[in-house]
């Protein structure tokens, strides 16, 4: 059973789809984990459709939204990727199920695929309401942008043409927006763009396989002032602490997930840690194809039922 919902987060509403177990009774206590989408996507494809969806079907309540300003959320401006509202967001979340009677308070987990991993555990280290934390295929936005998306001297040029796109903002410009991956093969074979995790990336996006109308592939250009100071894993180290599964694939690409992956789980100052390498997957592998997937759920299922 799905239903659409809405939580706040400050002034505005993030819509979310909540996912019920078999059997559901609302006289009845449930563990939830909150489900966290990748960069530039939406609730309905693999944080909703896929984990969240199938972590339902195991017995959890989950939670997936729609990141702040984009998808069916409301939030000014669109098509923002502010990593701070990102963060909130998860809170938010946590916020709006311990409002529902049916939910233990105490038994509350996330977990985030892609940017939304990292997002999640960054969000998770303050957020004590989260109570087991899982990431698939985890990248650390800032980290791919400052270092995989551009070299030291691109970066700072980026930086400097977003300075002068606000400028030009403040004197009556039209807002600029642009893709976060090309539209189509052709338009990457243009480019020169041959990483596996780009070609995928439009594979899953960009066609049938994927597409959304909640993920347009569209991002504000003055975000990237925000996402280039970002590193979603900083203080990992002091702050934490709760029990942690890091799912990554072994097809490795440019968007760095298996890197991350691993550098997330040997930060984190948790005590019950666990990383599982899912062999022969690459990273959009473990957003939706069955035999990926199925081992990632194979790996968070138990882990959820032991923590929450």
């Amino acid at each position: 059973m799905e239903q659409k919902v809405k939580f706040k987060n400050r002034n505005w509403e993030v819509a979310a789809i909540l996912q019920f177990p078999p059997n559901f009774d609302e006289k009845e206590k449930y563990a939830a984990i909150v489900c966290g989408h990748p960069i530039s996507s939406c609730k309905e494809q693999t944080s909703g459709h896929i984990y969240g969806k199938q972590l339902a079907e195991a017995g959890f309540i989950t939670l997936a939204f729609d990141a702040s300003c984009q998808g069916e959320s409301g939030g000014e401006p669109r098509f923002l990727e502010d990593p701070a509202l990102r963060v909130e967001d998860f809170r938010c979340a946590a916020d709006y199920l311990t409002t529902l009677e049916y939910i233990d308070e105490k038994r509350i987990g996330v977990l985030g695929i892609c940017g939304g991993g990292g997002y999640a555990a960054n969000a998770a280290m303050t957020e004590r309401r989260f109570k087991a934390v899982a990431t698939v295929v985890a990248a650390n936005y800032g980290r791919v942008m400052r270092e995989g998306n551009y070299t030291a001297d691109a970066a700072i040029k980026a930086l400097e043409a977003v300075a002068d796109q606000r400028t030009a903002q403040a004197r009556g410009a039209e807002a600029k927006i642009i893709g976060y991956i090309p539209n189509t093969q052709e338009e990457r074979i243009a480019a020169g763009m041959n990483d596996i995790d780009i070609v995928e990336a439009i594979d899953y996006y960009r066609t049938p396989r994927g597409q959304s109308e909640n993920s347009p592939n569209l991002l504000r250009f003055d975000s990237l002032d925000k996402v280039f100071a970002f590193d979603a894993f900083h203080l990992a180290d002091h702050l934490l602490t709760q029990p942690l599964m890091v799912i990554v694939g072994d097809r490795v690409g440019a968007f760095g997930s298996y890197r991350d992956g691993y550098e997330l789980f040997n930060r984190a100052a948790s005590q019950d840690k666990q990383i599982h390498v899912v062999q022969g997957a690459s990273h959009y592998d473990l957003y939706d194809q069955p035999k990926a997937t199925g081992e990632a759920l194979q790996q968070l299922i138990p882990f959820f039922r032991k923590h929450l």
